[in-house]
């Protein structure tokens, strides 16, 4: 059954965000920060990019101060941009031709300047001279980097503290987008029997978070031995009796992600499936119940690899799970050398698979929210092995 969409007003959320970061960014000992993750440029302006989603070297950024917001983007992001940022507090770059029976500004705004680096310069070039500017990370080009100015600062510690902590709103939407993921499951599992093909499951799985107003952005349904396969593509191999099948899916719903994952075998499972999906559960819910606030990554993640250890010997993971919102994986990434600690209001994804070639995979991952006392799970399907039945 697919879940009914929240009712969220994106333009109060974006609004939201952006004072939030405003009253961080008030405490800091900078003036201003450069965004230029196309995740934080859409946390702070309210603009989330096609184009962008589409081509790997889309360049854009964002300069926050606390009372201004410039989005500086190519020229053919400018007319949707221009919907939700005033269009001079547009700093545009590149060629790009749009028309209007009307002026309009909007109409004006190729070749303005040449790249992201002048674009970039001219906003900062509208603060004060003795503004201090962080980045939100030092790893961008050179040119970038110039155009910041001569002081410039380390900006991430302020845009983990403001984006790990969720505001309700977000919660609401990373709920539905976990639960969107389950119903395709769901679904997929409703509709499957012998000879049911990797790619039908897939199918059915992609249709239902794209009815429910989703944007399919991976889904793994895969098979037998190839269920070991931790991100393969699905196949036109056929699901036989006695077989796993492996779903680790996500979508996207007005920005925020979901990546959420079930096992399933056609007919009864054997005595060894039931004993390794035992493993995998026993370590998700090791972590559900230890996880709260102050418990670092690095502990969860010892607990949830000891705990499927106790049922595989040898089992080893390089992650137990990470950080999500609007992307599929923010900090805290649950492993052994993150310090960081749990906050209430941060949301995680946990996961313990299980992948053995000649064999198959089993994984169980929810997606949850931090409280004041521990966790609370944003999915609603149940976490045991599916039986589907032969």
């Amino acid at each position: 059954m697919t879940p009914t969409k929240p009712t969220i007003d994106t333009a109060a959320l974006a609004r939201d965000r952006l004072a939030r970061l405003r009253a961080g960014l008030a405490e800091q000992p900078y003036d201003a920060i450069v965004l230029t993750e196309p995740e934080s440029v859409l946390y702070a302006t309210g603009y989330r990019s096609m184009p962008g989603q589409v081509f790997r070297t889309h360049r854009m950024a964002a300069l926050v101060t606390v009372t201004d917001l410039w989005l500086v983007a190519p020229a053919a992001d400018v007319p949707a941009g221009a919907t939700v940022v005033p269009v001079d507090r547009i700093s545009p770059f590149g060629r790009f031709y749009v028309e209007s029976t009307m002026p309009d500004p909007v109409t004006e705004v190729a070749d303005r300047h040449d790249g992201l680096a002048p674009a970039l310069a001219a906003a900062v070039a509208t603060l004060p001279s003795s503004a201090r500017l962080a980045v939100e990370t030092r790893d961008v080009p050179a040119d970038v980097l110039a155009a910041c100015g001569d002081v410039v600062e380390d900006g991430a510690g302020l845009l983990f503290s403001v984006r790990s902590r969720k505001l309700p709103a977000e919660v609401e939407l990373l709920a539905y987008a976990a639960q969107l993921a389950e119903a395709g499951i769901d679904a997929a599992l409703a509709a499957a029997g012998p000879g049911t093909t990797e790619a039908e499951l897939a199918a059915v799985v992609a249709g239902t978070m794209v009815a429910g107003g989703g944007d399919p952005r991976f889904v793994v349904a895969l098979t037998g031995e190839r269920s070991a396969l931790a991100d393969a593509v699905p196949s036109q191999r056929a699901w036989k009796p006695g077989e796993i099948a492996r779903f680790d899916v996500g979508c996207v719903v007005d920005g925020y992600w979901s990546d959420i994952g079930r096992t399933a075998v056609l007919g009864e499972p054997s005595a060894r499936q039931r004993d390794v999906y035992s493993a995998v559960r026993a370590g998700e819910d090791e972590q559900l119940a230890a996880a709260r606030p102050g418990l670092s990554a690095a502990e969860l993640f010892g607990i949830g690899l000891d705990a499927v250890a106790r049922g595989v010997p040898r089992y080893r993971r390089q992650h137990c799970g990470h950080g999500i919102g609007l992307s599929i994986y923010e900090p805290p990434i649950v492993a052994p050398s993150v310090g960081t600690e749990l906050a209430e209001g941060m949301t995680l994804c946990f996961e313990t698979p299980y992948y053995e070639l000649g064999w198959g995979g089993m994984m169980v991952e929810d997606a949850v929210v931090v409280t004041s006392g521990g966790v609370e799970l944003l999915t609603r399907s149940g976490r045991d092995l599916r039986v589907v039945e032969a």
